[in-house]
């Protein structure tokens, strides 16, 4: 395994992050410890999960594995995040709700309270990492992210709720996720302002069908000093390849099977040129990303230990200038930073 700094700090974290969107969910909680299993001792030390996660399941799966060998917690860089809801019930898709484990006040009501909806008020982002922290069954969290930006609430009142968290102890970095270029700056000018370290990462979509935040972004991040770790690299398994156990389920339904159908022809030569390099379209995708300069780790979210496995294989795959420029013009990015990308 690889090891990089994220960001400007002194963190060293692997080359891949695994994510656990899939816990509780497409992969039950066996599986799961198998996949954690499997990923420590293959050096992969960032687990990047989230309250929101099948309903705060899957950070009761994390939790949980924690707690079956305690020295596990010291070797794993953690990551969860605060945003969204955390009512002690959750909505699922098909409209059950599971409650916090040893929550005794399992809300009944489908009137969510106007608190524990989303946003990130200093009162959230305490209780909100008070649940995760029960639910992770862990004293810390090495990295807390902001899951979405919170247009409502003032800078100020954010960075006075992570600064508490910080001195207590409960949060050791706090990062960014599907922030804009702007608000990456307003946070880090205000952090300074406070005497504070502010952000020292942003958790962004990017991949090759999906590289607007090349514009404006990335240039961001390398200026603050922020890593940034790309969520969905392979699109929802679109450019994993038709054969590839690692294409997913989601692939096959919802909106990945209509960009499939609508960017077929993309999809040929993707897979055409993957294959005259003798590699899995998926690996080739995780391999592009570890190229782009400023790009700290793709997120993996396997459901299955084969999955995992074989994605190690992207830290091997170097890729020349040339296979680099095939790639670009298969999937074209916007071709510079902005204002570049589209004045002069």
């Amino acid at each position: 395994m690889q090891y990089i700094p994220l960001g400007r700090t002194g963190l060293k974290v692997s080359r891949l992050c695994l994510g656990t969107m899939n816990f509780g969910d497409a992969t039950n909680e066996a599986d799961s410890f198998t996949i954690m299993d499997k990923s420590l001792e293959l050096g992969i030390n960032v687990f990047d999960t989230a309250d929101v996660y099948s309903g705060g399941v899957t950070e009761q799966f994390v939790g949980r594995w924690f707690a079956q060998d305690k020295n596990r917690r010291k070797y794993v860089v953690l990551a969860t995040k605060v945003y969204n809801d955390i009512s002690s019930w959750y909505r699922h898709s098909n409209g059950s709700r599971v409650a916090t484990k040893g929550d005794k006040d399992t809300k009944t009501s489908d009137q969510p309270d106007p608190n524990f909806a989303r946003g990130l008020s200093a009162r959230k982002i305490i209780l909100a990492c008070e649940e995760s922290l029960k639910r992770l069954q862990t004293d810390w969290i090495d990295l807390y992210q902001m899951h979405h930006i919170d247009r409502a609430c003032p800078w100020d009142e954010v960075w006075q709720a992570m600064e508490t968290l910080v001195r207590q102890g409960k949060v050791l970095y706090v990062g960014s996720s599907n922030f804009a270029a702007w608000n990456i700056a307003e946070a880090q000018h205000t952090a300074k302002e406070r005497h504070f370290m502010g952000l020292v990462s942003e958790q962004s979509k990017y991949s090759l069908e999906t590289r607007s935040i090349e514009m404006e972004v990335l240039p961001a991040c390398r200026h603050y000093g922020l890593g940034v770790i790309a969520w969905s690299p392979l699109s929802g398994g679109v450019l994993a390849g038709v054969s590839s156990s690692q294409a997913g389920v989601r692939r096959h339904s919802g909106p990945a099977k209509k960009r499939q159908e609508r960017k077929a022809a993309q999809l040929t030569q993707w897979e055409e040129l993957c294959r005259s390099l003798g590699e899995e379209p998926a690996n080739v995708a995780l391999a592009w990303l570890l190229h782009q300069p400023g790009l700290t780790a793709p997120i993996v979210g396997p459901r299955t230990v084969e999955q995992l496995t074989g994605s190690l294989r992207a830290i091997e795959i170097k890729l020349d200038a040339d296979v680099l420029k095939k790639i670009d013009k298969i999937w074209p990015g916007p071709g510079n930073q902005a204002p570049e990308a589209y004045a002069w």
